[in-house]
């Protein structure tokens, strides 16, 4: 059966040997915004068939081989540069699916770098007509609550999103912001004075209540990302972003992908399970409550200028942007963040 992360020797572009992981499922990325400002690096590397990539807590580079990869999962908030790639998936018989983040937060300016909503919007029409609804999953991530932002604000603004996109993607996914585990984003909230109040248990209850009263028009299936309590009396599972019971649904003809997620069909052309014992396919790099399965994170962090305030991801403003600037100089570099 085959592993995510098996060893292939490969030759790199500068005829260089080196071994290489070979995953199955590919994460691109939530480090940064790989649709919105690296679509022609990703797909030059595709074609090339490998990408180096930079641990980001040793700095130490690894090789990715594309070599047995089955399924590319892109996180986004503006896809719009990657439209023109996706017909070669298509062709190369490479599944995927889409987390298109769309928020709201332009009066407040939490994503100062976005284009505007009624574009997002229009983009995420676009892409679901293009690619189809159910592997479009649109996010509203993170709700954030500050001395301007009401738990009713935010069922408005998702009100407002939903109306608009609901016909065209099939769920919703939300988190509520955990801004006290992380000291860099209360600083960039700080820097932008902006006062964030805590979403306990009480607040969490009550915006669960609001939105599965106002899902009754949309019928969404919706979800919590990597949340810790249960709201599935309100109609809101925790979700799997990295999702196998998706995978299974969308891309059960894919037989390579199915044996990864240790399934196959049988003569009934129905999926079985391979053996009686299934592998554990949790993520065991992520949060506790994250509930994704295992895949290779291509991204690197610093690399993304969407400059979204409340982003974890980015340590500084001018770093990310000097990144994105020697990048995009030399947009067929093997690395992101490499120029």
């Amino acid at each position: 059966m085959t592993k995510q992360n098996e060893k292939l020797s490969i030759i790199t572009d500068n005829g260089e040997k080196v071994l290489a992981q070979t995953p199955v499922i590919i994460s691109a990325s939530r480090s940064t915004d790989i649709p919105a400002f690296y679509s022609d690096w990703f797909f030059y590397r595709l074609k090339r068939g490998y990408l180096k990539w930079k641990n980001p807590f040793n700095g130490i580079p690894l090789f990715v081989s594309f070599a047995k990869t089955r399924l590319i999962v892109f996180w986004t908030k503006n896809p719009e540069p990657i439209l023109k790639h996706l017909s070669y998936l298509d062709d190369k018989n490479i599944n995927y699916y889409f987390q298109y983040t769309l928020n709201d937060y332009e009066e407040e300016k939490l994503e100062p770098n976005l284009p505007d909503l009624k574009n997002r919007i229009e983009t995420f029409i676009k892409l679901s007509l293009k690619i189809g609804k159910e592997k479009l999953l649109w996010r509203f991530d993170p709700l954030i609550l500050t001395d301007k932002i009401t738990i009713n604000d935010l069922i408005s603004k998702i009100e407002f999103v939903g109306d608009q996109i609901a016909p065209y993607t099939n769920k919703l996914i939300f988190s509520f912001a955990d801004i006290d585990n992380y000291k860099k984003v209360q600083n960039n909230l700080k820097s932008a004075n902006i006062n964030y109040n805590d979403f306990d248990n009480i607040k969490m209850i009550e915006f669960a209540t609001k939105l599965s009263i106002l899902n009754k028009k949309w019928n969404l299936e919706i979800a919590t990302c990597a949340e810790k309590i249960d709201l599935t009396k309100y109609n809101i599972s925790p979700n799997k972003c990295i999702d196998d019971d998706l995978m299974k649904k969308l891309f059960y003809d894919d037989s390579d992908l199915m044996r990864f997620l240790g399934f196959e069909k049988n003569i009934f052309e129905e999926l079985v399970p391979i053996s009686k014992r299934i592998k554990k396919m949790k993520d065991k790099g992520q949060r506790k409550d994250c509930n994704c399965i295992a895949s290779k994170d291509i991204g690197q962090y610093n690399t993304c200028i969407h400059d979204c305030v409340y982003c974890y991801a980015n340590k500084l403003k001018t770093v990310a942007h000097t990144n994105f600037k020697k990048h995009s100089k030399h947009p067929l570099n093997e690395t992101i963040s490499n120029g």
